[in-house]
């Protein structure tokens, strides 16, 4: 059988690919095919949950139309599909004068980005807050919490109902691209179709050159590790907790999360991964550590960062480094507060010069486009994201 689209990844970009293709095409043939036994298995499903507002990214830049999208189309679709969330807002807490500063161009990059936001001082910020410490805070009020895995689980629905097919527990093993069609093998079988899309998150390196695509980056896996506080501190915030981020870096620190089931949680870090789909701390794949130690990118990235290296290895060896970020800004956490809770990987695209890759990234031919990376806030965006993609393959 020949199908219109096939599509590759069942993380919640894949799914929303899908999705939208279906929803403008409904006399389409859809095929999503996902290597593991259920969707999500992976950044998807291990991700903090947070809806985000698009305070972050810079005004104009795709990132900042797709957040803010995204955002209302999450909530929107959790509305229409019954899937709870809640929106809790975020505070991003400053605790000395040179945070204050960067705050402050936080705040004029929210403005610029239509984002509502308010400045708090300090007395406001611990009226609001009581059990945190701050000289001052931003407070993002959209921002919002769900389980994108019920999420995903209900796109998926939605795509059979409207008579597409979802095939788990296929791994991919060959593509071939031709002049009228793409020729994919996934557990076992042949599949051929008009148009491919991949999506494939932390293996979308190895699916591009699995098809034959000329690619200069490289997948790095970055592991966030996180604690579970326990159900007596279930109250300790109202809202998120972020710290002000490092612009020269991708990842936003260690925070306090809000949960949708009702607990709080801390991270993650950001440490090199041993494995690109290991969660537990001991996982290690040889395949994966000599992947990136062979790529010269990798070593100018550690090289240009030295000073964040050294502070995220430390504070994923010694929980007393993570504590110190946490008791920055929430100064009654014990090290024994800090439970177990799983780690989550995020693919970070490495150019050879070592710049890490702040933007999508595609890679498309007459007939497949793969999506080589999805930065966050990915899965916010991910409605809005499907949708452009749909623009470029139909």
């Amino acid at each position: 059988m020949t199908y219109d689209f096939i599509i590759i990844g069942g993380g919640i970009v894949g799914l929303a690919t899908a999705l939208q293709i279906s929803t403008r095409r409904p006399d389409a043939g859809i095929l999503l095919i996902e290597k593991e036994d259920r969707l999500a298995r992976h950044q998807t499903g291990h991700n903090s949950g947070v809806i985000h507002a698009g305070i972050y990214y810079a005004p104009g830049s795709f990132k900042a139309e797709l957040c803010r999208k995204g955002a209302q189309a999450t909530k929107e679709f959790c509305t229409e599909n019954g899937i709870p969330f809640e929106v809790c807002g975020k505070m991003i807490v400053a605790t000395n004068a040179d945070e204050i500063a960067r705050m402050d161009a936080l705040y004029e990059r929210a403005v610029a980005n239509n984002v509502p936001l308010e400045r708090l001082d300090a007395a406001e910020l611990k009226r609001r807050e009581p059990r945190i410490r701050g000289v001052g805070a931003l407070f993002a009020p959209t921002t919002g919490i769900v389980d994108y895995k019920r999420v995903c689980n209900a796109m998926g629905d939605k795509i059979t109902k409207m008579g597409g097919t979802v095939r788990l527990s296929a791994e991919v093993t060959a593509i071939t691209e031709g002049p009228e069609s793409v020729e994919v093998v996934a557990g076992g079988t042949a599949y051929r179709g008009r148009k491919l899309v991949a999506c494939a998150g932390l293996q979308s390196d190895r699916l591009a050159r699995l098809a034959g695509l000329s690619i200069t980056h490289r997948i790095v896996p970055f592991r966030g590790e996180y604690f579970r506080l326990p159900p007596r501190l279930n109250d300790v915030v109202k809202s998120l907790i972020y710290p002000v981020p490092d612009p020269t870096l991708p990842f936003l620190g260690i925070h306090l999360t809000r949960m949708i089931d009702g607990s709080v949680t801390v991270g993650p870090n950001a440490v090199v991964g041993l494995a690109r789909e290991g969660y537990r701390k001991s996982a290690i794949s040889l395949s994966d550590v000599l992947d990136y130690a062979a790529f010269p990118g990798f070593w100018r990235t550690v090289a240009k960062h030295p000073g964040a290296t050294a502070r995220e290895l430390r504070n994923s060896l010694f929980k007393g480094g993570y504590l110190d970020e946490c008791r920055k800004y929430c100064p009654e956490l014990e090290a024994s507060d800090l439970g177990p809770c799983e780690a989550g990987i995020r693919a970070q695209a490495v150019m050879p010069d070592g710049s890490l890759v702040h933007d999508f990234l595609f890679v498309e031919t007459p007939r497949m486009l793969h999506v080589c990376n999805a930065p966050s806030p990915a899965a916010t965006s991910a409605l809005p994201i499907g949708d452009m993609i749909a623009d470029k393959v139909m």
